[in-house]
């Protein structure tokens, strides 16, 4: 079973809620990070929280959730180690898992369905990286 953290901020926390019930029901352990209302907050308290514990390990994927998907990854690629990736279809996740190792997954609340955004996590969370010549990047990353 895979262990997926999440976190939103106030644009995001009812998608965030809604993925955290899809993807649960899916076979998936997730862990809430907050937000959990309307109010206003800071995103990258957020992302640096998820990101903190995605790098303490035990966890296999982060999901972060704002109004654009914008601010989260810029606050998340900021964490060394991680590789947060604003993702808008399916072609998007797909590459960003296969050729970039992505492990924290952005998206936008205002800007697509919820529909949308459970199919993105279904592609990010079964799709493989590919390493090989891949590799030698994401390794370039980490330096």
């Amino acid at each position: 079973m895979k262990h997926i953290l999440f976190a939103a901020d106030h644009a995001g926390w009812e998608m965030k809620n809604e993925l955290i019930s899809y993807l649960s029901k899916e076979g998936y352990e997730c862990t809430d990070l907050g937000t959990n209302s309307p109010d206003s907050v800071h995103y990258p308290e957020y992302a640096d929280a998820l990101c903190e514990k995605l790098i303490g390990g035990g966890y296999d994927a982060g999901i972060l959730v704002c109004g654009t998907g914008i601010g989260m990854s810029i606050a998340a690629n900021r964490h060394k180690g991680v590789r947060a990736a604003l993702c808008t279809d399916e072609q998007y996740a797909t590459l960003a898992r296969e050729h970039n190792d992505a492990n924290v997954l952005c998206l936008g609340a205002r800007f697509i369905t919820f529909e949308k955004a459970a199919k993105l996590c279904d592609v990010f969370l079964t799709t493989d990286f590919l390493g090989g010549r891949h590799k030698i990047r994401t390794d370039m990353l980490d330096k």
